[in-house]
């Protein structure tokens, strides 16, 4: 279970079927793409159609593949470069009115993905409703308030089995990228109560200016 579960229907029958191949690119590599298959170190393989996986730098890659920049100039790949940190998992300190949905450090893929979208979706909508309402035109996460969130889903991460695996969960698929346990584990309910009490104290952890 430290890994993403495939649950699909059939998913593993499919390899025991007769005309099913599984070839591991690590010990047999591509050689070629022919006009009507694939050549590897053990020969030539000819296909229909080929589907290519490029990659699946899970969570930040989305976001750090922009040429984002924050209030300094400082982009948000360098501010990441020993593993994301948001507070809640919504605002990068220093990325002034840059908001993630379902960013690093939320349930996001270890929750269902649509509810807590629209979490994110309503908490950032009355942040912005509550901005309005005072004239203010800038907010920005504290970097207090996110090293302490960023502690805190470590903590919580790593009283799981999630960070002894080499898995997307923690970068381990994209050479180079900080191995740091990416989603929250402390559960979907418990982080709503946080958001709401964020947001009851006025959203504190958060500063704005007019």
């Amino acid at each position: 279970g430290t890994k993403r579960l495939c649950l699909d229907t059939k998913y593993y029958e499919t390899f025991n079927l007769p005309q099913v191949r599984l070839v591991d690119l690590r010990e047999t590599a591509i050689m070629r793409f022919t006009s009507d298959g694939i050549e590897t170190t053990e020969g030539l393989r000819h296909f229909d159609s080929v589907v290519f996986a490029t990659g699946f730098d899970a969570v930040t890659g989305a976001l750090d593949r922009i040429d984002i920049r924050g209030a300094h100039g400082r982009t948000l790949k360098d501010s990441w470069a020993e593993g994301p940190k948001m507070y809640l998992g919504l605002m990068a300190a220093g990325f002034p009115n840059l908001f993630a949905i379902t960013g690093p450090g939320s349930p996001s893929v270890l929750s269902n993905m649509i509810v807590s979208i629209e979490q994110h979706v309503d908490f950032v909508r009355d942040l912005l409703a509550t901005m309005r309402s005072r004239g203010d035109l800038r907010v920005d996460a504290d970097e207090a308030a996110q090293d302490d969130w960023a502690r805190h889903v470590s903590e919580v991460g790593h009283g799981t089995l999630y960070p002894q695996a080499q898995s997307w969960y923690m970068g381990s698929n994209i050479p180079g990228k900080a191995r740091v346990f990416l989603p929250y584990v402390g559960g979907v309910g418990p982080y709503r109560r946080k958001c709401d009490e964020v947001a009851a104290k006025g959203y504190a952890g958060f500063s704005f200016a007019g």
